[in-house]
């Protein structure tokens, strides 16, 4: 009889006990605090030789951007810088005073340099050789580079007699160029944006002369050798500004207004090259958009907005009043700047969480790239010398999260 009494207490006691549990967690739930931001940590990465500095890209191991050199004026080079060993590279140039990176993907850089007679070349570096590679023309006289994936780099490049500019895509493996045309032949005009699946190349080509010279996005087959007009879809003219795994976003011009012959504001689009789907993003979407998975961001200068292409919602994000602008995005994360300032930001697609990154020691910083991990390139003010101004000279800087 007692050992039925002790397994009743026993019982009583283990649901008393799981009620003031269950009720403990109902309470924590209702007083738990908000996660505290991430720390960001910044780094500066110095200059070659010069007063400033500025990061472009980069990647796990490399941040890479431009530097003023110890000559001064207009001699900026393109930088390499070891996130490892901490140690910056300066890539020279092509014989010309100057040289600017665009992109890193492990061992290559590439980026635009002078030729000693002030013409402009795209150009690969490596970073194992320590050698840069200029990239030819299609008989013109300049080339410039835009994105690289895998083995394959794209740009454009001059004609004969520079009567036009040809897409172009540069297999570092076989040294080879191909010039992609235009769907208007050897008169149009074709620059590119970007190079998704190491197979399809996306831009905007346009006719010079025609009434709206705006152009209309384009897509590349690599396998195919097939360049597909995406169209303006009922409006004058649109011009491609990202490309992300099948999704092509940019702006559009909609028609003229029947009444009063006033162009309307410009809208952002989304097109997919698998289902040929095209997406009106509207007017909110129009400036510079950009897409990272299934999301674009964009902003129309006031503020800025993350748009879900699979639930097709939109949601604002920024610091508040002012302006919000969108430098680059990678994985969840975007990065830009916030005006008055400006004031460099990193902002989380899945969390919606905004993050002010530190300085140098200045008032400002400027954005240039992110990765899908967090870590973000670009140039912050250093501690200024004269107290008549907030800031010293601007250098690249690395900011990483402060738990990385």
């Amino acid at each position: 009889m007692r050992s039925r009494r002790l397994r009743t207490r026993a019982v009583a006691t283990a649901v008393t006990l799981a009620l003031l549990v269950l009720g403990s967690g109902q309470a924590f739930a209702h007083t738990a605090e908000p996660p505290s931001p991430p720390q960001y940590t910044a780094v500066d990465l110095g200059t070659l030789g010069g007063s400033g500095s500025r990061g472009v890209a980069l990647d796990r191991d490399t941040v890479v951007g431009n530097s003023e050199t110890a000559a001064g004026g207009t001699d900026w080079h393109a930088f390499a810088y070891d996130r490892s060993t901490h140690v910056m590279t300066d890539l020279g140039t092509l014989g010309g005073s100057s040289s600017s990176a665009v992109a890193v993907q492990g061992r290559y850089v590439i980026g635009n340099a002078t030729l000693a007679d002030g013409n402009r070349r795209g150009f690969v570096y490596d970073l194992r050789t320590g050698h840069m590679r200029a990239l030819g023309t299609f008989g013109g006289t300049d080339s410039q580079v835009r994105a690289i994936s895998g083995h394959i780099v794209v740009g454009e490049a001059r004609t004969p007699g520079n009567q036009s500019t040809h897409a172009f895509v540069y297999d570092i493996r076989t040294d080879v160029m191909t010039d992609l045309g235009t769907p208007a032949g050897p008169a149009g005009v074709s620059s590119p944006i970007g190079i998704s699946q190491g197979r399809f190349v996306a831009g905007t080509w346009n006719v010079p002369g025609a009434m709206y010279d705006g152009g209309q996005p384009f897509v590349y087959d690599l396998r195919t050798r097939v360049m597909t007009d995406v169209g303006a879809h009922g409006g004058v003219y649109s011009k491609a500004t990202s490309f992300n795994g099948h999704t092509i976003v940019g702006i559009t011009q909609p028609k003229p207004s029947s009444d009063t012959g006033e162009l309307p504001p410009t809208h952002g689009f989304a097109y997919d090259i698998r289902t040929r789907t095209w997406t009106d993003l509207g007017a909110q979407m129009s400036y510079q958009p950009l897409v990272t998975g299934h999301t674009v961001v964009a902003s129309n200068r006031p503020a800025a907005y993350a748009y879900d292409l699979n639930t097709q919602t939109m949601t604002p994000f920024g610091p508040g009043p002012g302006r919000t602008g969108i430098d680059g995005v990678g994985g969840q994360f975007v990065v830009g700047e916030a005006f008055p300032g400006p004031y460099c930001y990193v902002y989380r697609i899945d969390t919606r969480r905004l993050t002010q990154l530190p300085t140098l020691g200045g008032l400002y910083a400027t954005a240039g790239d992110v990765d899908r991990h967090g870590s973000v390139t670009g140039s912050s003010a250093t501690a200024a010398t004269d107290p008549s101004t907030p800031n010293g000279p601007y250098h690249a800087t690395l900011w990483t999260l402060s738990s990385t």
